[in-house]
C-alpha cells in the first residue's frame, strides 16, 4: 500500500512539475468574476479591495497567476 501512494506521490510530482496538471488550472470564471479580474489588472482595484475579493473567491488569484506567467 505505501508503495502505491509513494509511485501516486511521484507521478503526481512529475506531472506537476511538466506543468501536466490540470487539477490546478483555474476554473472559468463568471461574467462578474471576469470583469473584476480585468479591472483588477487594469489597476483599476486597489490590493486591498482585490485581497478581500480573493479571500471570497481564490479562483481569482489563480487567474490572475495564469495570466501573468503567459506573459
Amino acid at each position: 500500500m505505501s508503495i502505491h501512494f509513494t509511485v501516486s506521490g511521484l507521478t503526481r510530482n512529475l506531472i506537476h512539475s511538466l506543468g501536466l496538471d490540470h487539477e490546478r488550472a483555474p476554473r472559468p470564471l463568471t461574467q462578474e468574476q471576469n470583469l473584476l479580474l480585468e479591472c483588477y489588472l487594469a489597476g483599476q482595484i486597489p490590493e486591498s479591495a482585490w485581497s478581500d475579493y480573493v479571500f471570497e473567491t481564490p479562483e481569482l488569484q489563480r487567474h490572475v497567476d495564469a495570466r501573468r506567467a503567459r506573459h
